[in-house]
């Protein structure tokens, strides 16, 4: 079963059997018509509608799985936050070494050809450690939920 409402009647709900699909559609938009033929439907829908419009409904899982649910995505986010953290530490040494070189860049001090081909090959390093460590971040904000969804799964029925 599938169901779809309408995005200026939400609480009108029309049920088709199946799953989502174009046919499936067409069945709601026939629903659609009798509620409208027979004044039923609390919205003009003057501008016409087309199945393409309705918008299907997805039912909430029961309470038991979403928390089950809850719990695995929260430690898959502290998971993805570990490894983060390794990534982070261990390119961060040789990032901070390349980081130093690029004040060569600044000064009036004449640079070789091969300094500058060892600093680009460093800026790939640069940007690789740049960008792990603001993924790291951001995944350290969402860690912090997902720490504490764990802290609610784990307290005891006591406590």
């Amino acid at each position: 079963m599938v169901q779809y409402t309408l995005a200026q009647s939400p609480e009108v709900i029309l049920t088709v059997s199946g799953k989502d699909s174009k046919k499936a559609r067409e069945k709601a938009m026939e629903q659609l018509m009798e509620l409208m033929d027979t004044d039923k439907l609390p919205t003009d829908l003057e501008d016409g509608f087309s199945p393409e419009q309705l918008i299907e409904v997805k039912e909430l899982e029961a309470d038991g799985t979403s928390d089950e649910d809850a719990v695995t995505q929260a430690v898959q986010v502290l998971s993805n936050l570990a490894t983060l953290k390794l990534k982070v530490q261990e390119s961060r040494a040789e990032a901070l070494k390349v980081r130093a070189q690029v004040d060569i860049l600044f000064s009036e001090k004449s640079v070789s050809e091969e300094e500058i081909a060892q600093l680009k090959d460093g800026f790939k390093v640069l940007k690789t450690f740049a960008q792990v460590n603001l993924r790291y971040h951001e995944a350290r904000s969402k860690a912090e939920q997902a720490r504490s969804v764990l802290d609610q799964a784990l307290k005891s029925p006591e406590s």
